[in-house]
């Protein structure tokens, strides 16, 4: 069974003082505000409604924790951060998430990789960037193009070669993934888990 099947409802922090432990790896998912990210958890958990979409871009401003693995204990944790898409200007997200994610984001020791969700059809921002700079640069980085059954297959794999590309260009030391997914059409879907789950995995011991 797929570890991210297991996902289940651990706790909500608001506070940095209500912050679990450091413990067991986590992942993190963090995106704009409407560009599929808790779709994206949800299809990758194989859950309808684990992750909620807030009505409100950029609020509630609160991390959500999902446990992994069998259900006497947690093996590894997914953490749902708030969109960031509500801020116009990249100090904007910056001073947004300052209290609680951005603090996560950049100096959480159990963090091992953060999937950060854009729409296909929008061009990487400036917030994007931002977002993107923040995250600790040990951390591993995986984009999932989401929404990509909206684009026929040659504007699909042009959408992502430019988004790579563009990416590549940013951020050369960080090697960042870029697939095109679709929690619709389903494709993208065995890359991403696969992904989030070799980070999610145990240190070898030796």
């Amino acid at each position: 069974m797929p570890l991210l099947t297991t996902a289940r409802f651990a706790t909500t922090v608001a506070q940095p003082r209500q912050m679990p432990p450091e413990g067991p790896p986590e992942v993190a998912f963090v995106g704009r505000s409407n560009a599929g990210k808790s779709t994206a958890i949800n299809t990758l958990c194989e859950r309808r409604r684990l992750a909620f979409a807030s009505r409100t871009p950029g609020r509630p401003q609160a991390l959500n924790f999902f446990a992994l693995g069998p259900a006497d204990r947690v093996d590894a944790l997914l953490v749902d951060t708030p969109g960031y898409g509500y801020a116009k200007v990249p100090p904007g997200v910056r001073q947004g998430w300052d209290a609680l994610a951005g603090p996560y984001l950049r100096a959480r020791h159990s963090l091992r990789g953060v999937v950060i969700a854009l729409d296909v059809r929008r061009e990487v921002t400036e917030a994007d960037v931002a977002m993107l700079s923040w995250i600790d640069p040990r951390v591993d980085l995986l984009v999932l193009l989401t929404k990509s059954d909206k684009l026929g297959f040659e504007q699909r794999s042009r959408a992502r070669r430019a988004g790579a590309a563009r990416l590549a260009a940013l951020f050369p030391e960080r090697g960042i993934e870029v697939i095109a997914f679709s929690a619709t059409a389903r494709f993208g879907l065995d890359e991403a888990r696969s992904r989030s789950e070799a980070w999610l995995a145990p240190p070898a011991l030796g």
